[in-house]
């Protein structure tokens, strides 16, 4: 039991300090990561929120995985989606204009913050192994359906993500394509640390109940 409320409180730290990091890209104005750029342009095509886009993304993504693979819809992996559409909207509506950058620093301050926030968030939620994300899963679908490597399969989303975020006018900039390239060094950075930290936290438990 002490190990499943460990594991969502950092399920649930992760997403947060993730949707922050979303939120502050986007309001970088200088791209945000694929996937998000592609809800950005859903949005500003029909007007939903950014964040009830990631759920009807997510719920395309759980039935096209659910159709390639001829199986049951992994309905399950929707909690992920659910939870992320409304931190990366309550964030947007927090945050406002008070970080709307006026300089091309802030900008990349915005940008820079957001990707780490991100990755950070990422190795958080990691730690959980509570619910899978549709993103994650459709890149395993493609890699066992192509025979790629994990790598490439993500490689191919994102290019394709890339191409209907340009297509609808999403949040394609210099930040999309920093996302794509470094996102992953620093999730594998804070990695390492974040699981120490939920060692700590096991330890700390079993200390308390000896």
């Amino acid at each position: 039991m002490r190990l499943i409320r460990a594991g969502i409180h950092f399920y649930l730290i992760g997403l947060i300090i993730l949707t922050l990091g979303i939120a502050l890209t986007i309001q970088s104005t200088l791209g945000a990561s694929p996937f998000d750029a592609l809800l950005v342009g859903l949005h500003r095509t029909f007007g939903l929120t950014v964040g009830s886009f990631e759920i009807i993304v997510g719920l395309t993504m759980v039935l096209g995985n659910a159709l390639a693979e001829k199986k049951k819809p992994e309905f399950f992996a929707l909690i992920t989606s659910f939870v992320t559409g409304i931190g990366i909207d309550t964030w947007l509506f927090l945050l406002g204009d008070m970080v709307t950058p006026v300089t091309w620093y802030g900008e990349w301050a915005a940008l820079l913050l957001g990707t780490i926030l991100m990755a950070l968030g990422v190795a958080f939620y990691l730690q959980s192994k509570i619910a899978p994300n549709p993103m994650d899963r459709s890149m395993l679908v493609v890699s066992s359906l192509t025979g790629w490597g994990v790598s490439y399969s993500r490689a191919a989303i994102s290019v394709v993500l890339v191409i209907l975020a340009f297509s609808f006018g999403g949040a394609v900039g210099i930040g999309t394509l920093i996302n794509a390239l470094f996102s992953g060094v620093v999730i594998s950075f804070f990695l390492p640390y974040v699981k120490m930290l939920k060692n700590g936290f096991h330890k700390h438990g079993e200390d308390l109940v000896s």
